[in-house]
């Protein structure tokens, strides 16, 4: 049996036992509901600690519109086949909703679908930067970002000003927004050190709350628990850790006492050190936390009253002539039969953007589309969008393999400390980092950490 397989395997259900251990986990996004499951069915007593008055982190499905659930955070099953998410949605009951990257439409800085010798450039354009970033995967030596690489290989002089713009374009589409980064931050070695499971990429029409609530089912969750620190020196006569709470107005700050603890905030959090550990963790841990990067995807969704662009097109790109801005869009009205879009924000354009009001991003956004469909398109009838750096539960989207870093920073953040602390979250998959399945699997291989220790280190 493979590992993913041997984690996938349902565990035999079990009450608490006079054995088992008092496990604490931080954090009921989809990495701490599956340890938390797992474990629970493995006998141990389990709490899940949440810092939100909701569930799921950065899985977020919004129920603004009654009639439309929307998901503000993570949105796709990436790869159905073999992906434990389709599994997962599938036993929920979620209907998913199949979209194709090649059902796909791009316009050119005048605001006109390119022609057939545009797009053949443009194809030629992306086979070479694809190529070019295969080929430094396989060579040893210094890393460098992919802005750097770029600067080497597609020299200013070489390209005319509309190539120029493509590249800018295909640097945005097939990296920037695939990994929440700048080129700038993107290493240029370990860009695609992913692996990808095969098959169509698709929707959830109830959106992921449908996974998040079929894992959560009879579990012990308290939420608004923001926690602040974890005592993991086994000192006290309680237990080998104690997990300290931010305290609410008018009361003490909370205190719980386990034998084990799961953590699994974003990367972000661990990296603000606004959840303090003693003793400090250990050098090697804090090297991944900084060197790994967090990046930055945002969501613009607007609807309206009926669809004013190609209906039957799932994706829309555009050549702008700020690289980056509104540069990738998606259409509901294929899939879930919704006159919605929503356009993507990546990196450092992500990060300013945060800052601006809902007011002036949708004129920025209605200012793109009307480039590309005209000055008489309507206003949209409801607007939500997403602030995911701003967001102090999770301070990014999802982690990324910065200039400078390596796949082995993530083994080292997943190592569990004294048979007491163990991690998850898709920050520490080495293989499906940034994606929702990485996260759920990280969470059943902490729950095998866990389970095989013995009794607590002295």
């Amino acid at each position: 049996m493979s590992l993913t397989a041997a984690l996938l395997a349902p565990a035999c259900r079990a009450k608490p036992s006079s054995t088992g251990l008092r496990v604490i986990v931080i954090g009921a996004g989809l990495a701490g509901l599956a340890a938390a499951q797992r474990l629970q069915e493995q006998g141990h007593l389990v709490t899940v600690l949440e810092g939100r008055d909701r569930l799921g982190g950065r899985t977020w499905t919004s129920q603004a519109w009654p009639d439309l659930p929307l998901d503000l955070g993570a949105g796709w099953i990436h790869g159905l086949d073999g992906n434990p998410i389709t599994a997962l949605a599938r036993r929920s009951g979620a209907r998913l909703a199949t979209t194709s990257l090649d059902n796909s439409l791009v316009y050119g800085p005048n605001g006109q679908p390119l022609d057939e010798s545009q797009q053949a450039q443009l194809d030629v354009l992306s086979d070479r930067l694809v190529a070019m970033v295969a080929t430094a995967a396989e060579q040893a030596g210094n890393d460098l970002s992919l802005q750097d690489l770029v600067a080497r290989s597609f020299p200013d002089h070489s390209l005319t000003k509309g190539q120029g713009d493509q590249l800018a374009y295909l640097i945005n589409s097939l990296y920037e927004q695939e990994h929440g980064a700048s080129a700038g931050r993107l290493s240029a070695r370990w860009l695609d050190a992913d692996q990808a499971y095969g098959g169509s990429d698709a929707l959830l029409v109830p959106g992921y709350s449908a996974v998040v609530q079929a894992l959560a089912q009879g579990l012990t969750i308290q939420t608004g628990q923001r926690v602040t620190q974890v005592h993991w020196d086994g000192a006290t006569a309680q237990g080998g850790v104690k997990v300290v709470c931010g305290a609410r107005a008018g009361e003490s700050s909370p205190v719980h006492q386990a034998d084990r603890v799961v953590i699994t905030v974003p990367l972000g959090v661990l990296k603000a050190g606004s959840l303090q550990f003693e003793p400090p963790l250990p050098a090697a841990k804090q090297d991944a936390i900084s060197r790994i990067g967090m990046g930055t995807l945002n969501k613009c969704c607007l609807r309206f009253a009926r669809p004013f662009w190609p209906a039957s097109v799932d994706w829309f790109g555009q050549i702008a002539a700020k690289a980056g801005e509104w540069g990738e869009w998606v259409s509901l009205s294929g899939p879930l039969r919704q006159p919605v879009l929503i356009g993507f924000q990546a990196g450092q354009n992500a990060e300013t953007l945060e800052a601006w009001s809902d007011q002036r991003l949708v004129a920025s956004a209605m200012a793109s589309l009307r480039r590309l469909y005209g000055p008489g398109i309507p206003d949209p009838t409801g607007v939500q969008v997403s602030r995911w750096r701003s967001d102090p539960f999770c301070l990014g989207s999802y982690s990324f393999n910065a200039a400078g870093s390596t796949p082995s920073l993530r083994d080292a953040l997943a190592q569990p400390l004294a048979q007491r602390l163990f991690f998850a979250g898709e920050a520490t998959n080495t293989s499906a980092f940034g994606t929702t399945h990485g996260a759920y699997l990280s969470g059943l291989r902490a729950a095998a950490q866990l389970q095989s220790t013995g009794s607590i280190a002295a």
